[in-house]
Order: C-alpha cells, then sequence, then structure tokens
C-alpha cells in the first residue's frame, strides 16, 4: 500500500527531532513555517476537487472540446505568438523546436541519441531499467499522479490508448512507491537542500534527489518540479540544471515537463524547461500543449492545480479535466522513452556518478 503524505508530515518536522542529528536553527524552522502554510493553502485546493464524480451514461469516445473559459485568469493566457496546439495527446514529432518556441514542442516527446547514451551509461552503473522516478511536488505524489496503474485495473480505463497496458506491465510496482524527491510544496531548491531528506530514508547531509537516486536506481525521471518556483522564478533555471546534470550523471533519463499554470505570470518557467530540454538535449513532455483546448485549460479557479476526474480515457467528461490528461500523457511519454530504449548496450560514460550531489 503507498504511503501517504499529507500536509501534516511537515508538521512533524517542526516539532520532532531525529536522534544524532543537529537541531535546526530559527531561520530554518521559519521557512518550514512558510512551506507548512503554502502546503495547506495548495494542497488542500487540490484534494477538494477529489469527490467522486457524478455517474454517466455509458458510451463515447474520448475527444477533445474547444476551449470553454469558466473563469479569467489572465496569467494563464497562451503566448502571444503560440499556435494553436493540436487536440490530441499523442502528437509527437522527429524535430527539435527553437529553444524559446517550447509551446511548439510535441506534447509526447521525441527520444534523442543523447537520451538513449544516457541510459545505456545507467545501464552500466546498475540502475534498473524498467524503475522511474518522480521529481516533483505534492502533484507528484502517487494518491494524484500515475499511482492507480498499481492498483486494480477497475479504477482506471485505457479506452483507445489499451497500447500503454505494456508499459504498465513494464513499470508494475513504481507507479505507486512514494518518491523521496517528491512532496508537498518542493520547489528546486527543496530537492537540493539536505533540510528536506526525510530523516528514515537518507542519509545524513544527502539531498532528497541524492537519496531517491541511491535508494530507487530508476533509469527514468519525469521531473515535474516548478509548479511552487513561481514564488522565486530566477532561481529555478540555475537549480534545474542542476537538477538535470545530477540525473545525468547518474544514467537517469530526465523527462522534462511543461506546467499548466503561469502563477509566475510571463511563462519564464516554462521557457526555461525549454531552453534546458534544448540544451541538454534530453526529453520534453509538453503537457503545457496538451491541456490548452480543455476548459479552463484544465486549471481549477485558483488558477494553480488541476481540475479533478477520474482516470477514465475512454469517458467525454472525464477527458475534460486535468488530471486525466497529466496521466495519460505521462504513461505515453514514459511508453515513448522506455519504448527507444530497446536493444540499448550499456555504455560508461566519462565522468564519475554524482548520487547525493547536494548542488
Amino acid at each position: 500500500m503507498a504511503e501517504v503524505t499529507p500536509c501534516s508530515r511537515i508538521h512533524s518536522r517542526m516539532t520532532a527531532h531525529p536522534p544524532g542529528q543537529p537541531r535546526r536553527g530559527r531561520v530554518a524552522r521559519a521557512g518550514i513555517l512558510v512551506a507548512a502554510a503554502a502546503c495547506a493553502l495548495g494542497c488542500r485546493l487540490l484534494a477538494a476537487e477529489t469527490a467522486p464524480a457524478p455517474a454517466l451514461e455509458p458510451g463515447g469516445t474520448a475527444t477533445r472540446t474547444p476551449f470553454m473559459p469558466r473563469f479569467n485568469w489572465p496569467g494563464n493566457s497562451p503566448p502571444a505568438d503560440s499556435p494553436t496546439p493540436s487536440a490530441t495527446a499523442t502528437a509527437t514529432s522527429t524535430l527539435t523546436p527553437a529553444p524559446q518556441a517550447w509551446y511548439d514542442y510535441p506534447i509526447i516527446p521525441a527520444i534523442s541519441d543523447r537520451a538513449r547514451a544516457i541510459f545505456a551509461h545507467g545501464r552500466s552503473l546498475g540502475n534498473t531499467p524498467n524503475a522511474f522516478s518522480v521529481i516533483g511536488d505534492c502533484e507528484g505524489i502517487p494518491s494524484r499522479f500515475l499511482g492507480v496503474f498499481d492498483s486494480h485495473p477497475s479504477y482506471y480505463r485505457l479506452g483507445e490508448y489499451a497500447y500503454l497496458q505494456r508499459t504498465i506491465e513494464h513499470f508494475r510496482g513504481y507507479f505507486g512507491r512514494i518518491s523521496r524527491a517528491a512532496h508537498d510544496s518542493f520547489t528546486t531548491s527543496s530537492v537540493l537542500s539536505p533540510l528536506w531528506a526525510h530523516p528514515a530514508y537518507c542519509l545524513s547531509g544527502e539531498t532528497p534527489l541524492g537519496c531517491e537516486l541511491r535508494i530507487n536506481r530508476p533509469s527514468f525521471a519525469l521531473v515535474t518540479i516548478g509548479t511552487m518556483d513561481y514564488l522565486n522564478p530566477p532561481r529555478f533555471e540555475p537549480q534545474m540544471r542542476i537538477i538535470i546534470e545530477t540525473l545525468i550523471q547518474n544514467g537517469t533519463v530526465p523527462i522534462l515537463y511543461t506546467k499548466a499554470s503561469n502563477y509566475e505570470g510571463n511563462w519564464s518557467i516554462n521557457a526555461a524547461v525549454g531552453r534546458l530540454a534544448y540544451e541538454y538535449d534530453v526529453p520534453l513532455w509538453n503537457f503545457w500543449r496538451a491541456v490548452q483546448p480543455l476548459p479552463s485549460h484544465g486549471l481549477q479557479a485558483d488558477g494553480l492545480h488541476l481540475t479533478w476526474a477520474y482516470n477514465y480515457f475512454d469517458d467525454p467528461w472525464s477527458m475534460q479535466h486535468g488530471w486525466p490528461w497529466r496521466n495519460l500523457t505521462a504513461l505515453q511519454a514514459l511508453d515513448a522513452a522506455w519504448l527507444a530504449m530497446a536493444d540499448t548496450p550499456p555504455v560508461d560514460l566519462s565522468g564519475p556518478p554524482a548520487i547525493g550531489a547536494s548542488g
């Protein structure tokens, strides 16, 4: 059974003192209090939409509908020079758009020779070929993200995407596990700070990212961090560089991600993700593009959290919401990545592994 990671864990960190570890100072505790407040505001709003969906009559296929706004959140308007996104979750391309045109990237990434080389390096280091990790915030924990695919098949319906059952079987057991690099209110800085490493699982001085890589030995990482980085956008890109480079040195293929929200107001975080995907030649899962045709771009009235529905990919009502598309397109991104690695022999790239790097 997957471990639950409620916001109360942050409170327990404020009150508990692990044996043999130094006590944190007032500044560190103040930082935890700020994160706890953000978590209480953000993740409770997300949880508010997890009520059961109304019953629907059977029949029909999952189709996209034109954007029909339900609220006015100006920060979430698409960039002025962006084209109308393709209304399909299987949009792929073998071409890499210019880095400034991040919105032109296909939803499902093309897998480059560079990504294959990273995977091959990971095999030489002993990474598990069918393991993946999630690097993210409260929207990266399995109670919402992907965990359903490790549950009973009645809890999801693939519909026309039945071919994805092969990927569910390939990564069986990793959808429902808790990543030590995904937690409520995590930012890129949190992932690289030993302050946020779980004391029951991580070594002294280890970062959440280093801890997760050491424990899981993943071949792939869904890097979904960035939603909470709107609080300090200038720090996002340099911190993300450290995350990407740490993953590459450890032979883990980073699958970067564009978010649906734009709390920073100028799409600078998605733009940085596009630049980094281009520079490091790693896969980019362009989730932003997938939700553009949805009502309110798949966002709740707060403009930050995704709208929720069951993962019934053959249900037109469910497919008007953000969460089913996030889980579907994440599964498609993993499908594209591992299939591209077939028959890839181990390769020892130059440079030692960087597990545990604190950045």
